[in-house]
């Protein structure tokens, strides 16, 4: 059973060590990332991969719909550990345009469990109805909707004690609002990045 996976297991670790000896030497005696990924569980969205970062360089936080809700025990823990221990610099929340979270969060079927979890997306949904509704094509509105989850994701962080302590104590720490597209591979930056206590303050302000 799984036998392919862990032929392709042996074979990536042959080649890892091919071009470099000392690999997971260092990987076991250090993990010291600059990065917080806080992305979609998606399979198709593999975040060391698409920002070309070894094992060790990113760490990273995944759940369906790339959520950062402030009652989630898991992320939470994810954060301040990344925080306080690892001491990142940089926490990119990445959502993908396709999500089938964000989708299933407005379809109006009853899946369960999920429904609950989603719950952040709808409020999003209603809170941007007007502009939502505007826009004639489903797929381009399903799209702009992963880009307003991440925006709202993005302040859920920065709102978080953790990142303000952080701030607070002048630790440079950035929160970043990224969505990547399975189209072409690439992310884009929705430019929504708040850096400090006073970048969070002119967000509340409806000044940025």
């Amino acid at each position: 059973m799984l036998e392919d996976l862990k032929t392709n297991n042996a074979n990536w670790s042959k080649r890892k060590t091919e071009v470099d000896a000392e690999f997971f030497k260092r990987l076991e005696n250090q993990q010291s990332p600059e990065y917080l990924w806080i992305g979609c569980s998606d399979s198709r969205v593999p975040a060391n991969e698409i920002v070309g970062l070894d094992p060790g360089e990113l760490f990273v936080h995944r759940n369906v719909a790339n959520l950062a809700p402030p009652q989630d025990a898991n992320y939470l823990s994810v954060l301040q550990f990344a925080v306080d221990v690892l001491k990142v610099k940089h926490i990119m929340v990445v959502g993908h345009y396709g999500c089938g979270g964000v989708a299933a969060a407005i379809d109006g079927k009853r899946r369960g469990l999920v429904d609950h979890w989603l719950h952040p997306i709808r409020e999003v949904h209603a809170e941007h109805r007007c502009e939502l509704d505007a826009i004639p094509e489903e797929r381009d509105r399903l799209n702009r909707l992963c880009e307003l989850n991440v925006i709202r994701q993005v302040r859920n962080v920065a709102s978080d004690v953790f990142v303000q302590d952080a701030w607070a104590r002048g630790q440079s720490l950035a929160v970043h609002g990224w969505v990547y597209s399975l189209a072409n591979g690439l992310v884009t930056d929705l430019n929504v990045g708040i850096e400090s206590l006073e970048d969070y303050q002119r967000v509340l302000e409806g000044k940025a």
